[in-house]
């Protein structure tokens, strides 16, 4: 029953990671995707990406991380497989399922997914050229135009050898507008023998154990659900032992919002780092009404310090209150 945190480009990025597996609850998580074009990458860029990897592909709270690679081109693909697991990746990630415009139009992420057979090449490149003891794992959406395409792209994967599926439980169409439809996953669950992973739309306790009931996955994996709410992976583990966490209060939050700003300000300029924490901050605005009440405030800063002062202000008014 394990809780995976999703790798969401631009923000789930390795300081993220660390404040978020640090509160605890979290399994496994996997880091955002290494562009595959023609050319090699060079070590420094996989470094950049998963800096877990001078740490034996964990965070510094002991949770692994798996490297997740987007491209289109299968022997480039096994290359960087390779190179991923040379480098010390205990699990290697393929891309299947990004929405973007730009990744789509360069034939990579979901647009893969009108093409079951190119998928079924590139994992199959990468399983066959990656050591046998590291798993070779992919994430898909159930379709891109429609939904039509997900089994079958369920089952290529599977053949391909794909020790987990993840599914993000929507088509690139749908995008991340409600509803999730986990139903979907349990149709490819139920016609692949690799282990399935449900995502999507998972943002309480509630939604956690509505998903595993209707897809029929034990395990999960969580995105904007974990960014609006840093607890709920905590709060889900003390619910399979039918207790209930202590949530996490704003001035709690604020905490983990200002040593995230810490980590990235020891290789970003303030700029950068307040873009940063205020992309999280506006997915806070679901999880806490304390957001919501100094994000009109906080989204017009652009130095860190002022924009720490305001934050923690609201901390001690929260307290106060």
């Amino acid at each position: 029953m394990r809780i995976i945190l999703a790798p969401m480009e631009g923000l789930v990025d390795a300081p993220i990671r660390e404040i978020l597996t640090g509160v605890g609850g979290i399994d496994r998580s996997v880091t955002e995707f290494i562009r595959v074009t023609h050319g090699m990458l060079p070590p420094r860029i996989f470094y950049k990406y998963a800096p877990e990897l001078h740490n034996q592909s964990l965070t510094r709270a002991g949770v692994p991380v798996a490297v997740q690679l987007l491209g289109s081109d299968p022997e480039m693909m096994a290359r960087h497989g390779v190179r991923a697991a040379e480098l010390g990746a205990s699990q290697v990630d393929i891309n299947f399922g990004c929405p973007a415009k730009t990744v789509n139009r360069h034939k990579g992420g979901c647009v893969l997914m009108r093409e079951p057979e190119q998928m079924q090449r590139i994992t199959e490149a990468v399983r066959q050229a990656v050591p046998a003891d590291v798993p070779v794992t992919a994430k898909m959406r159930l379709g891109y135009d429609d939904r039509s395409m997900a089994v079958a792209c369920g089952q290529a994967l599977d053949a391909a050898g794909a020790a987990e599926i993840v599914i993000h439980a929507r088509s690139k169409v749908d995008g991340y507008k409600p509803p999730a439809y986990w139903e979907e996953i349990a149709r490819v669950r139920e016609a692949v023998n690799s282990h399935v992973i449900a995502n999507g739309e998972i943002w309480t306790v509630d939604d956690y154990w509505r998903c595993r009931e209707v897809s029929g996955c034990d395990d999960v994996m969580i995105g904007r659900g974990l960014i609006s709410r840093p607890d709920l992976a905590r709060c889900i583990k003390a619910s399979q032992q039918g207790e209930t966490a202590e949530p996490l209060s704003w001035a709690d939050v604020v905490s983990l919002i200002v040593a995230y700003g810490g980590e990235l300000q020891q290789r970003l300029e303030d700029r950068y780092v307040t873009g940063r924490i205020k992309q999280w901050l506006n997915y806070l605005r679901r999880g806490y009404s304390e957001a919501e009440a100094v994000w009109s405030q906080a989204r017009k800063i652009r130095e860190a310090t002022p924009l720490y002062d305001c934050l923690n202000a609201s901390a001690r008014m929260s307290e106060a209150a």
